[in-house]
């Protein structure tokens, strides 16, 4: 059955790319509802909806906009619900970003199971493919949906860092076999000190600390307790793909694999995925 949040609970942390100090609220939906973000900071009140209709923008993040209201960093928390099973919540939110909280997933899984399940009377809508869809850019990233009776996921990205003795960092997981709570949601979002700078001339990454992401300068790994994974960077891209791949409204059965690919591709994948029709949808109970 489908099922939202038993207990509204909240949070509070400072965005990512913003600085801004956020707070958020989870609270109960009605079936069939989906997700919603409500920017209780607007008059009046501006729903957003988590759907692919409403990605504005896919630099370094997902951002979603409807009728003005902005809505950015929403693959953690959307990968958060994708993995506890969430069907119908709303998200009131008093400012433009999603917070960061450590980087990871993990937080807002915490919050979530904190609430409780609430199980509605109402059957789950899945999403099977049912025919490959691919995308690849000029830069030889590549990522796809295949058929599969079943939620796998690959990913792999060039990594060429004196920290690593594989250029290529590489990993899977068979959602139907392992955690995403202990295998997936605590590898954190990364960057270069390097680039940190060049990026706050943006306005992107105020909010960037070795708190919330995993920092690297030219030879090592700055964060003093190191990775939670060997493979974190690319457990993480993981992560934001389950998070993104939500935002076509439920759970995706089915293979999905990428190679060095990001937000901009896993919205173009989504497009080619409804232009094509390649899939179909499964109610179960």
């Amino acid at each position: 059955m489908q099922t939202s949040i038993a207990n509204s609970v909240s949070a509070t942390g400072v965005g990512l790319h913003s600085g801004k100090h956020i707070y958020l609220t989870f609270r109960q939906a009605p079936p069939n509802t989906g997700i919603i973000f409500r920017r209780i900071d607007c008059k009046p009140v501006r729903e957003v909806p988590a759907n692919m209709a409403f990605i504005s923008d896919t630099r370094l993040c997902t951002t979603l906009e409807r009728h003005g209201a902005k809505v950015a960093t929403v693959e953690h928390l959307l990968s958060a619900i994708a993995g506890v099973g969430i069907d119908n919540l709303y998200i009131d939110i008093d400012g433009p970003e999603v917070p960061i909280m450590d980087g990871s997933a993990s937080p807002f899984v915490f919050l979530l199971k904190s609430g409780g399940l609430y199980r509605q009377h109402v059957p789950k809508r899945l999403i099977r493919i049912t025919e490959p869809v691919s995308v690849t850019d000029d830069n030889g990233a590549t990522c796809e949906l295949l058929p599969h009776d079943g939620r796998k996921i690959e990913f792999s990205i060039n990594f060429e860092h004196p920290a690593f003795s594989d250029s290529v960092q590489r990993a899977s997981i068979d959602l139907d076999k392992e955690s995403y709570f202990i295998d997936v949601s605590r590898a954190r979002t990364f960057g270069f000190i390097t680039q940190l700078e060049m990026l706050k001339k943006q306005n992107l990454a105020l909010g960037a600390s070795l708190n919330n992401a995993i920092g690297l300068d030219d030879t090592t790994i700055l964060n003093p307790d190191g990775l939670r994974y060997n493979n974190e960077f690319a457990m993480h891209k993981i992560l934001d793909a389950i998070g993104d791949l939500h935002l076509l409204g439920s759970v995706i059965i089915g293979t999905f694999k990428g190679h060095c690919s990001g937000h901009r591709m896993n919205k173009l994948l989504l497009d080619q995925l409804v232009s094509q029709q390649s899939f179909e949808y499964v109610e179960v109970a």
